[in-house]
């Protein structure tokens, strides 16, 4: 790969191959991110990423784009099937501006919507007081309970209370089952759309391990990524439910993409989520679903066994969500930081009541997609519990001040001292030598 990139920009090619050389030698563990197919890497870099193809299929704004309608119908039509939808839009760039089309479509500015708190583990989108979801809408965000459940009583007070226009069920650190059902009841009584982000959980809805959303909600939209192992883009489908809703609920949904936010599509993503959409209909891929769960419970049993502490004691998907709390509050940073030094890739994050900030949060974030695509299974989880447990043990000493002028000090001298301490490259030899028994699809 890359030869003519070596030979037209070396430095741009010392780049990617260092980026190769980090994904294999290390492990990703965040959960919002996996490893495409080598498939799926060819239509990202095929011959569609130069075309032009505003509008849809048969409604173009530029000729020649006779391919690029076969290509997206054909994308379009995996996606109906695989999650059995009457209508699916494959054009948005991310989730992010798919959630904003999507509050576009059906409400006007001011009308409110209702999303989980950023911070109890919902997304931006959600309707967080720094996204734009909440300047153009009133947004009321429901919790999570202390035990790490959603608090469906709330959720139905408030929603009695304010009438929003949509409640959104779905996020991006909960780590059970999220409960469609009673929140259809909920939607349904104060008569609102309820849309399904299930950006985190597509791929084991597709895989027969989550409950899908398609006969509760009226709209469900996912990032094509995370647990479905495509590329960075998205998709809206509107349900049946939601076109008897609604019968114009498809038109809207597509007219809010474009003219309403976007330009032309990004083709190549599509031919991409095309592939993967294939591959996520083949038996195998139920197989991989189920191996993606079993492979998280084993880590959250694990990591219970060392005496850690998890957000609603477990797992019922691809994601656990660890209460540092036990160590000190705003420990987050230093547990993510540390990890990364080794060679294991989670990311920090906030958990429910948390007694520190976004900034600074008390929880660690973890998830088993990438690693089961490599071909890890029950022993490498029960190693990767052991190495988080060793460095948790390791840097407990290293606590968050509570004036900042203190804060910047610890921090600049724990990060110092991960270039100094010779004990990290022991584990970092080990897991280098783990990783390297699993390839990484897609790198040679």
């Amino acid at each position: 790969m890359f030869t003519t990139i070596q030979n037209n920009d070396p430095q741009m090619f010392d780049l990617l191959k260092a980026e190769e050389d980090r994904q294999r030698d290390g492990l990703t563990l965040i959960p919002s991110e996996n490893h495409t197919s080598a498939a799926v890497l060819e239509a990202l870099s095929s011959v569609l990423s130069d075309k032009y193809a505003e509008g849809y299929p048969g409604k173009r704004y530029y000729p020649g784009n006779e391919v690029a309608d076969k290509v997206e119908s054909l994308t379009r039509d995996r996606a109906k099937s695989l999650f059995g939808v009457p209508h699916a839009n494959v054009q948005p760039y991310s989730g992010s501006p798919a959630n904003l089309a999507i509050y576009s479509a059906i409400c006007e500015p001011g009308e409110t919507i209702m999303g989980l708190n950023l911070l109890d583990g919902g997304h931006l989108t959600h309707g967080w007081k720094f996204s734009m979801t909440s300047k153009f809408w009133k947004s009321i965000p429901y919790h999570m309970t202390a035990d790490g459940i959603i608090d469906l009583d709330e959720v139905r007070r408030l929603a009695q209370e304010n009438k929003p226009k949509v409640i959104v069920c779905g996020g991006t650190a909960i780590p059970r089952a999220i409960p469609f059902a009673e929140f259809a009841k909920i939607a349904d009584e104060v008569g609102a759309y309820l849309m399904a982000d299930i950006s985190h959980i597509a791929g084991l809805i597709a895989g027969g391990q989550h409950e899908s959303p398609v006969s509760h909600c009226h709209i469900v939209m996912t990032t094509t990524h995370k647990t479905l192992r495509g590329p960075r883009g998205a998709m809206i489908m509107v349900t049946q439910k939601g076109l008897d809703k609604d019968a114009e609920l498809a038109d809207k949904i597509d007219k809010a993409i474009i003219p309403g936010l976007q330009g032309g599509p990004h083709l190549n993503t599509i031919a991409g989520i095309g592939v993967a959409l294939l591959e996520a209909a083949k038996p195998e891929f139920k197989d991989y679903a189920a191996k993606i769960v079993a492979n998280a419970k084993t880590l959250a049993q694990e990591l219970t066994t060392h005496g850690l502490k998890l957000v609603s004691g477990g797992t019922d998907n691809h994601l656990i969500l660890m209460d540092l709390t036990t160590t000190g509050p705003g420990r987050g940073m230093f547990v993510d930081l540390a990890l990364d030094r080794i060679g294991l890739c989670a990311n920090r994050n906030t958990i429910p009541n948390d007694p520190s900030n976004a900034f600074y949060p008390s929880g660690l974030r973890l998830g088993s997609p990438a690693a089961t695509t490599r071909g890890m299974g029950e022993a490498e989880m029960k190693m990767i519990a052991h190495w988080i447990a060793q460095v948790i043990e390791h840097t407990k000493d290293f606590q968050l001040p509570d004036n900042k002028e203190g804060r910047l000090a610890t921090i600049k001298q724990f990060k110092e001292s991960l270039k100094t301490d010779t004990w990290y490259g022991g584990l970092r030899a080990e897991i280098k030598e783990l990783c390297n028994k699993f390839p990484v699809p897609g790198i040679s």
